[in-house]
C-alpha cells in the first residue's frame, strides 16, 4: 500500500530533479525525483519521514530504487516488516550525517558521524565513494539539507 501511494505520487514526475527542488524538504525532493520510491517507502515504514522532513540540515547519501533492488531477493520486503523495524531504522540513519555536507567539503579518507551513531568513511580516488558507494548525482540541494544519490546501499558495522 505505502509503495502503491509513493509509485502513484512519482510515477507523473519526470525523472531529472525538479528546478524548486532547493524549495522543497529532503523527502519531497527524493518523492519528486521518481527514482527513489524504495526509499520513500523504508521511510514511512521506519517511521522517519517527518524526521526528515524537519528543520535539519541533514545530508543525506540516496540510494536508487536499483541500489535497493541490487541486495540479496527478499531484503527489502523483510526489512519493511513491523516487526523489523529497528533494523530498518538503523539502516537508514547509517545514510544521514547531521549538518549540510556538500561535495566540495568531501575529502579523502574523511570520516563522518551518521545518525545511526556510527562513521562512514568518504573516498575520491576514481570518483567520490561513501564506504564504497559511488556518488553518481553530489549536490541536491533541498530546503533542509542535501541529497548525495548513491548507487547502493549502505550497511553499518555490527556491533
Amino acid at each position: 500500500m505505502i509503495r502503491r501511494t509513493f509509485l502513484a505520487l512519482t510515477t507523473a514526475v519526470a525523472f531529472a530533479m525538479p528546478s524548486y527542488a532547493q524549495d522543497a524538504d529532503i523527502v519531497d525532493t527524493a518523492v519528486a525525483n521518481g527514482n527513489f520510491t524504495t526509499l520513500a517507502a523504508a521511510l514511512e515504514a521506519a517511521g522517519l519521514v517527518e524526521t526528515l522532513k524537519g528543520e535539519g540540515p541533514f545530508t543525506v547519501f540516496a540510494p536508487t530504487d536499483a541500489a535497493f533492488a541490487a541486495l540479496p531477493a527478499g531484503t527489502v520486503e523483510e526489512l519493511l516488516k513491523p516487526e523489523n523495524k529497528d533494523q530498518l531504522t538503523a539502516i537508514l540513519t547509517y545514510h544521514v550525517v547531521p549538518g549540510a555536507v556538500m561535495s566540495s567539503d568531501l575529502t579523502e579518507g574523511m570520516t563522518a558521524t551518521t545518525v545511526n551513531g556510527k562513521d562512514i568513511t568518504i573516498t575520491l580516488e576514481g570518483g567520490p565513494k561513501v564506504n564504497g558507494a559511488v556518488i553518481s548525482t553530489p549536490d541536491v540541494a533541498a530546503s533542509n539539507g542535501v541529497i548525495h544519490v548513491i548507487d547502493s546501499v549502505i550497511l553499518p558495522p555490527e556491533g
